[in-house]
């Protein structure tokens, strides 16, 4: 425990003596770190915000698209690009044939970056413009602040109405309430008839800057031909295979798919789009390991080199120590040692530097669970501890392998 204590306390004399160079070498070891911790806790934060969106939707509601939300490759991209539309009459059509056995089934499209005007004022043109129908809030767990939802009727009819979120209530009606005022997007106008209540950000885009119409309005002026997104919401958990099984089966036989063949739709449930997502920042946890392992092993050769200088200043001490006694573990235990603390140093600051830029990477993309991976911390002392040891043995080995006479004859 001694020869421990004083390896290490050697190690700090060695960073005040060779300040520049031990600062360069720690400094290197920080920055890969860093990478590794950063990337981490962006990437679990990331991951954290997204299934808390996701576990916020219910865990009975899944939906059905033409092609997978992510898609990862133009190899991928090219299988998907040529599946037909879901159209709004096969949506209809569908929620039909589902019948009685989903609690909800509703019919979704979207254009964004759209501008949204009232009386003088008018939002950035950043808007999303959702069509939706009298079922989305049921199945999406989202609901209104002030006013009403869309009945049955708003969609059947056509009424030219509308829920807004928070961001444009504010952007436009900043000193009254937007309940019964009239909104206007593309020249169409429309009646707010509720403000949906504030939902926040995720991925830094936010959940409150989106106005709600009818469906057949909004396919009406906004997209022509579109391929709807279908939710649908299962009466229970014990009830969620069934209608999983039956949605699969009605959507192949609307759109024609035979024995055998693959589906030509995509089902995605919270755990498919979780994992899905999961495999995409997998790629950003590689860019940080490997820019991190980059510094790391640049930071091993400064820790050679300082270690290989102190082996050759401390000649005289080493054949000290042999010539009364020390074994050769002895001295490569301690060099090694000294190396490990070293590297446990920059380690230090690495991490306390990935936690602060990880943790600002969250804030600023608006992630609602920020969050530091303890593994990756651990993982982050185990990979200082193994870089010491790697690159502190030849130095190690060099100096128990002096020959005691030779190296007290050393000037």
């Amino acid at each position: 425990m001694k020869q421990i204590i004083e390896s290490i306390i050697m190690a700090f004399d060695a960073v005040r003596a060779n300040k520049l160079r031990s600062g360069l070498t720690l400094l290197s070891i920080a920055i890969g770190i860093f990478a590794i911790i950063g990337a981490g806790t962006a990437v679990t934060s990331l991951n954290n915000s997204v299934n808390g969106e996701l576990a916020s939707l219910g865990q009975n509601t899944f939906q059905i698209k033409r092609r997978p939300s992510i898609i990862m490759g133009n190899r991928e991209w090219m299988k998907y690009r040529n599946r037909k539309h879901i159209t709004f009459s096969a949506g209809r059509e569908f929620k039909r044939m589902m019948g009685e056995s989903a609690e909800a089934v509703s019919l979704y499209d979207y254009e964004d970056n759209l501008t949204v005007k009232a009386n003088n004022l008018a939002t950035d043109p950043t808007v999303q413009v959702d069509g939706i129908d009298e079922s989305y809030m049921i199945c999406n767990n989202v609901s209104v602040d002030e006013g009403r939802e869309f009945t049955e009727n708003d969609i059947s009819l056509n009424r030219p109405v509308a829920i807004i979120g928070v961001d444009v209530a504010e952007r436009l009606f900043p000193t009254s309430s937007p309940i019964g005022q009239e909104i206007s997007i593309k020249g169409h106008r429309f009646t707010v008839i509720g403000m949906q209540k504030k939902r926040g950000s995720i991925l830094g885009s936010s959940l409150d800057n989106n106005v709600y119409i009818p469906l057949p309005l909004y396919i009406k002026f906004f997209a022509e031909f579109v391929s709807v997104t279908i939710f649908v919401k299962s009466p229970s958990k014990e009830a969620y295979p069934f209608v999983l099984d039956e949605t699969i089966g009605i959507m192949r036989t609307l759109r024609n798919v035979k024995p055998g063949e693959d589906n030509n739709f995509e089902i995605e449930t919270n755990e498919s789009l979780a994992n899905s997502f999961a495999g995409f920042t997998e790629y950003l946890t590689m860019f940080g390991f490997a820019s991190g392992a980059i510094a790391l092993i640049a930071a091993g050769v400064g820790i050679m080199n300082i270690m290989l200088v102190s082996v050759k200043e401390r000649t005289r001490e080493i054949g000290v120590r042999k010539a009364i006694g020390a074994k050769r573990w002895n001295i490569m235990s301690q060099f090694v040692i000294e190396a490990v603390t070293l590297c446990q140093i920059g380690g230090v600051f690495g991490i306390i530097l990935g936690y602060l830029g990880g943790l600002a990477l969250s804030a600023a993309a608006g992630f609602t669970s920020a969050a530091v991976p303890t593994t990756w911390v651990v993982g982050s002392v185990g990979i200082c501890t193994l870089l010491g040891v790697l690159f502190g043995s030849y130095p190690a080995w060099k100096a128990a392998s002096l020959d005691p006479i030779e190296a007290l004859r050393y000037e």
